[in-house]
């Protein structure tokens, strides 16, 4: 017989239900407990934005996460990749800006590197 966990979020009785074989390990119980009452209490404030457009940007915004969440357990760095510069794009940063930013990285990581590594009795001789 499969079980259930049901998230109640308090302000607005927004309820959802996860049913299913849950493993007996109480850490992975609360895993599952937080991880449903905090998609609850997500779901609860998207649901009382009054604006349609607004209600579906949030909703896709929490749609992205969730698939860069499965891509990150399913360890498809293609796919974590491809949806991070998607997300990126449609808050308007550029790949140009990108080629920028990861330029200035290098730069700085060069930089880092050419200071040698920290004194071996923790002192900064700098």
């Amino acid at each position: 017989m499969p079980e259930q966990y049901v998230a109640t979020d308090s302000q607005s009785g927004l309820q959802l239900t996860v049913t299913g074989a849950f493993p007996d390990d109480p850490d992975d119980r609360v895993r599952i407990a937080r991880t449903a009452t905090l998609f609850t209490r997500l779901f609860a404030t998207i649901l009382s934005t009054e604006e349609a457009s607004e209600r579906r940007k949030l909703f896709r915004a929490v749609e992205t996460q969730l698939e860069i969440a499965d891509a990150l357990v399913h360890q498809d760095f293609e796919e974590v990749h491809r949806l991070i510069r998607e997300t990126l794009a449609a808050m308007g940063v550029t790949e140009e800006h990108l080629r920028e930013v990861e330029a200035e990285l290098r730069r700085q990581q060069e930089r880092l590197g050419d200071l040698g590594p920290p004194p071996e009795d923790g002192t900064d001789d700098g």
